[in-house]
């Protein structure tokens, strides 16, 4: 209970963030990035008091919905409305699948409690804490979505790229939702929360979901997360009619990220089941590749 009311303050604080720092400046690409800062500092914060380390964990899909309205709302045009729209069905999809895992209850993510295990709980782990958990992930905020300042202009017009990377993201949203939903019956089987289910008898065995979109990609939910943010981009440069620009820092530091995410994740997976490397030669980590998935 204690938890919750925690959660419950962390919100009013970063909901007033962004309010009262909405007007800091007219550039929307500064606005957000200030805003960023302070909610970094502020989950710096909650890390130490509460001994806790999940709270950009519940930024994730939260805060950039925010900072995608903010763009639309200094500079509205029809592209940052089918823009700020994906992301707000991104983040609401996303918002459902962390709470159903028990993401805004007293949970924390299994992976910052195994890294505090192998860095200990003193000075180095609050040095991560403040630069990796709480900065870095979230000025990520910033550059995934950095793409929406091409558009942030009033005259910019759609054209036929807009939509068909419009569609494209909706897809990757689709796959992303299927992957979770799969791995989430699977789960709630396995631990007997619901009954089993006979299609999973090598599943169970194993430990872990093979089947299904886990047949082809070990992290399908990673390529559909990736997919929605690089469409964005590609939505949003095309659009402009240039299709290098520096905004593609923000999609590229993401790849890097779920990169890194992938190896500390099996890497526990590995110490946990003892299949899990047989797994890891048969299929591929997040693109599916033809020749190399389970038959």
């Amino acid at each position: 209970m204690k938890r919750n009311r925690q959660i419950i303050l962390f919100f009013i604080l970063i909901a007033g963030l962004c309010v009262g720092l909405y007007g800091i400046s007219e550039n929307a690409l500064i606005a957000v990035s200030i805003i960023v800062f302070c909610s970094a500092c502020l989950t710096f914060i909650f890390n130490v008091f509460t001994k806790e380390y999940s709270w950009t964990d519940r930024l994730w899909s939260t805060l950039p919905i925010f900072m995608a309205w903010i763009y639309y709302f200094k500079t509205p045009n029809a592209v940052l409305l089918i823009t700020a729209g994906l992301a707000t069905i991104w983040g609401i999809r996303l918002t459902f699948n962390f709470s159903r895992k028990g993401g805004y209850n007293e949970k924390e993510d299994y992976r910052w409690a195994y890294l505090r295990k192998k860095l200990g709980s003193g000075f180095v782990w609050q040095i991560f804490s403040l630069f990796f958990i709480a900065f870095y992930q979230q000025a990520l905020f910033v550059g995934f979505t950095s793409p929406l300042f091409l558009i942030s202009k009033s005259e910019v017009k759609s054209n036929t790229f807009t939509y068909i990377f419009a569609l494209l993201a909706i897809m990757f949203l689709v796959l992303e939702t299927v992957a979770d939903q799969q791995q989430w019956v699977f789960q709630e089987s396995k631990y007997g929360r619901t009954l089993k289910k006979e299609k999973f008898a090598k599943d169970y065995t194993l430990g872990f979901r093979i089947s299904g979109l886990f047949s082809i990609s070990r992290h399908p939910n990673y390529l559909g997360e990736l997919g929605f943010w690089w469409s964005i981009y590609l939505l949003c440069s095309s659009t402009v009619g240039d299709l290098i620009n520096l905004t593609i820092i923000g999609p590229v530091l993401l790849t890097l990220l779920f990169v890194g995410s992938v190896s500390f994740t099996e890497g526990i997976s590995r110490e946990k089941y003892k299949d899990y490397n047989w797994y890891r030669k048969k299929v591929s980590p997040v693109f599916p590749l033809v020749w190399k998935r389970l038959k």
